[in-house]
């Protein structure tokens, strides 16, 4: 937290800041803690106390808590920090977005703020010792609402009865329909104006009642400093009103009366009320997503304890329950078959729209549909770990995020209000130069008012997000965070992983040749010790073999991998090594007998393991065992996945780290732009970086934990979730099911969101740049003014939901 700390009369105003910090075991780390912050320019002193494990940092006023926070995580350690995410009722347009973020980040101790006018939410990144209440208190003052969305799941929902939303529209429509009505009779030769009295009944509570939220809404910027769309409305049909008011008392109600605006103010008010109520009703629908996935989670589980079975809430299984599922019923946890045999719906989740078989051993997403067998599943996580939950976080966060080209329409909504009440007043003051009266030239002041659109601006951006993200996640395809759906469609070479990536990723031993001297089940057998913990596709081939062939298997001992070229484990007293030709090369050993079997081997696009003995430490050579080759079949989507990106215009690479004939013999069979073999970890990363700096925009394809730097290296990395989870942590998308297919379908719906974004800030954009010098120039009534402001925001939000008919195009993902 900051806190105002005293300065001396002489000098400049100071502040002090205490920040949590983890990490810390003795004195020496304080020291060093002690020493970065010192080094951050502003600080005056530093302290760390160990006990309390914080940081408390003296200086002026100008301390930047990022600064500070970056420094404790150079020295090693970590600055506690907490995310909320609050409900924010009470926006209505950009401005106001812009006033909540500025609110957030004055509060001391906050990191990030960012607000989404689509979903009325604010995701604020604090230090953790920051009281949500501040922050909802930072929120109230700036003349809004909020309210933490942990606290008010847990809270009972309402059981009052609530008027329907519309009504305010039908009452407002109701009291303002005899007013216009007379302006659309005239045409047809029928003058049925009410009298000014009349007008004035009819139009008052529509002002001061049904409008008073345009008052409060404007009142509560103004003291914050700003303007919003309620200050334009509020100004302009206020305005109107009041014109017609002294008209009245001044004019009275006789023939020669002059024309009265009360049916301008009362229908501007009503057009802007039922244009926010269809916005309302739209940005539902832009939350579908969301609330399907939602939906997906079932209540209770059947659980299986001490031999019987009891329903419980879900949030009351554990890990390693027995949880039984019926035919037809939805699936309550993730967890592992461990009896039975059935086929499961899981299309809401993967996108795959075929039900998928199941039996024992295999994997089972909770809030998939179990067909026509019933299962007993071993639960494998629940709550907040489970497939489900991680998805719909991954969903949400991408919703709530700023994608780049929003930092455009936050510059030109933080001085819009502003702007546009200068250019009413250069109205009024134009009409008057002109000769006009000054009822002529405040009418059309008020239709500059109320045609402005920071509505429209403010949702163009995050309702095309929401939409297209929202339409991926039903096929299959989960984008991380909004900068990853913009950058996708800009992207020219995509980059694949092989195993498991373009190959179905689960290997066979297909030949087992060992070195003269030596016997077949030697050679597996030794092979099966050293990778008897390994999880790598290779070495489950290689014990699945083993098991094939009941072989007793000798104990390993101080195994350790060796990055990109196998592993090494001692076995009794010799130490082995099992990996690929580089680490062949590396023992100085050559392939002897086995080099034309091997040769033939990789030109069929065999992946090849050498089995050698290491050279002892007393200097004897060391000795080649064995080889093994391996077959992995192509995935069946992966030529019309490649075919499909290269009449897009992209360019592809395979990078691998198998040997050259296995990499060009799949390089052959798929038709890839390039290939590259026995690249090493380290070295994918540093390709991706070299083919950024030649001017390509890459993705990066990959499944597995070797592949997490390229992923990152990548302008957008795209994780198989049949692979790791540190690949889909480091990716911005994962592909729900493992189809290279789904690439292409990622990159098309990133394209179409992305065109979405850009036709609604052109029409955002449109509106105010042709409507506000149309008004000025006398060319529309306030009425018409009024009506187009209400159209532009729900034209805007109708347009992104236009991506709710998005379907991939690769065939599988129907």
């Amino acid at each position: 937290m900051s806190t105002p700390a005293p300065s001396s009369p002489s000098g400049p105003p100071s502040a002090a800041l205490q920040l949590p910090v983890t990490g810390m075991t003795c004195a020496s780390c304080v020291r060093r803690v002690e020493k970065s912050l010192k080094a951050v320019p502003g600080v005056q002193q530093a302290s760390v106390n160990l006990a309390t494990e914080s940081a408390t940092v003296r200086g002026d006023t100008s301390l930047d808590l990022s600064a500070l926070t970056a420094a404790v995580r150079r020295a090693g350690f970590d600055v506690a920090t907490a995310d909320t995410t609050l409900q924010v009722t009470g926006m209505t347009c950009a401005s106001c977005v812009g006033r909540v973020e500025k609110a957030l980040l004055k509060v001391p101790g906050v990191l990030a703020a960012s607000v989404n006018l689509a979903t009325e939410r604010a995701t604020v990144q604090a230090l953790g010792t920051v009281p949500v209440a501040t922050l909802v208190a930072a929120i109230e003052r700036a003349g809004y609402q909020a309210e933490d969305l942990a606290a008010a799941a847990g809270a009972p929902a309402p059981t009052r009865r609530r008027l329907p939303e519309w009504w305010p529209v039908g009452l407002a429509a109701l009291l303002t329909l005899p007013l216009v009505a007379p302006m659309l009779l005239m045409p047809f030769g029928l003058h049925l104006m009410p009298s000014p009295w009349l007008q004035l009944l009819l139009a008052t509570p529509v002002q001061f009642g049904l409008g008073w939220r345009f008052y409060r809404g404007g009142w509560h910027a103004l003291r914050a400093g700003g303007g919003n769309m309620d200050t334009l409305v509020a100004l302009g049909t206020s305005a109107a009103y009041g014109l017609s008011l002294y008209l009245m008392l001044e004019h009275g109600s006789h023939a020669g009366a002059p024309h009265l605006y009360f049916e301008a103010s009362a229908a501007v008010i009503t057009l802007v009320m039922l244009g926010k109520w269809l916005e309302s009703r739209a940005k539902r629908q832009t939350t579908d997503a969301i609330r399907a996935l939602n939906a997906l989670r079932p209540a209770l589980a059947r659980v299986l304890r001490d031999g019987i079975e009891q329903e419980l809430p879900v949030d009351r299984v554990r890990v390693g329950d027995q949880v039984s599922v019926r035919p037809g019923e939805r699936v309550p946890v993730d967890g592992v078959v461990s009896a039975g045999r059935s086929h499961v719906d899981e299309s809401m989740i993967t996108g795959e729209s075929l039900p998928v078989a199941k039996s024992v051993g295999d994997r089972v997403t909770g809030g998939a549909i179990n067909a026509e067998g019933a299962l007993t599943l071993t639960t494998a996580a629940v709550g907040a770990e489970t497939t489900l939950a991680r998805i719909i976080r991954l969903v949400e966060s991408a919703q709530a995020g700023k994608a780049p080209i929003q930092r455009l329409v936050d510059q030109v909504a933080a001085v819009f209000v502003p702007v546009v009440l200068v250019i009413a007043v250069l109205t009024v003051a134009g009409w008057m130069l002109q000769g006009a009266g000054w009822e002529t030239a405040l009418v059309h002041a008020v239709a500059v008012l109320v045609i402005a659109c920071p509505c429209a601006l403010g949702l163009a951006t995050p309702t095309a997000i929401m939409v297209g993200t929202g339409a991926a996640a039903r096929h299959g395809i989960l984008i991380k965070d909004a900068q990853a759906l913009e950058l996708a469609h800009r992207v020219d070479t995509i980059v694949f992983d092989k195993t498991g990536t373009l190959t179905e990723g689960r290997p066979t031993v297909v030949a087992l040749l060992p070195a003269p001297g030596h016997t077949d089940h030697e050679v597996l057998a030794l092979a099966a010790a050293l990778q008897r913990d390994s999880t790598h596709p290779l070495a489950h081939a290689v014990m699945q073999r083993a098991r094939d062939q009941g072989l007793d298997l000798p104990q390993a001992l101080e195994a350790r991998a060796l990055a990109g070229r196998g592993l090494q484990a001692r076995v009794g007293e010799q130490m082995l090594l099992f990996g690929s030709s580089r680490l062949l090369q590396e023992q100085g050993l050559s392939p002897g007998t086995l080099a034309p079997a091997a040769t033939t081997l990789e030109d069929e696009g065999r992946t090849l393991s050498w089995l050698m003995r290491a050279a002892p430490e007393s200097g004897a050579g060391a000795e080649l065992l064995g080889l093994l080759a391996f077959g992995d079949a192509l995935k069946p989507s992966a030529l019309v996945a490649v075919a499909r990106l290269h009449a897009r215009g992209h360019r592809t690479v395979m990078l691998t780290g198998d040997n050259a004939g296995s990499a060009r013999a799949v390089g052959a069979a798929l038709g890839l732009s390039e290939v590259r073999a026995q690249v090493l970890p380290a070295d994918k990363a540093r390709i991706v970086a070299e083919l950024r700096a030649a001017g390509r925009v890459v993705a990066m394809v990959g499944d597995g934990i070797n592949d997490a730097p390229a992923l990152a290296a990548a302008d957008v990395g795209i994780a198989m979730s049949t692979g790791t989870d540190v690949a889909m942590e480091t990716a911005g998308i994962t592909l729900m099911r493992g189809d290279p297919g789904l690439v292409a379908d990622a990159l098309d719906v990133s394209r179409r969101t992305v065109a979405k974004i850009r036709q609604n800030l052109f029409w955002a954009f449109a509106y105010n740049v042709i409507g506000i010098p149309l008004a000025a120039l006398g060319g529309l009534s306030p009425v018409i003014a009024g009506a187009a402001m209400a159209f532009s925001s729900v034209s805007v939000v109708g347009n992104a939901l236009l991506l709710r008919r998005w379907k991939p195009g690769h065939p599988s993902g129907r």
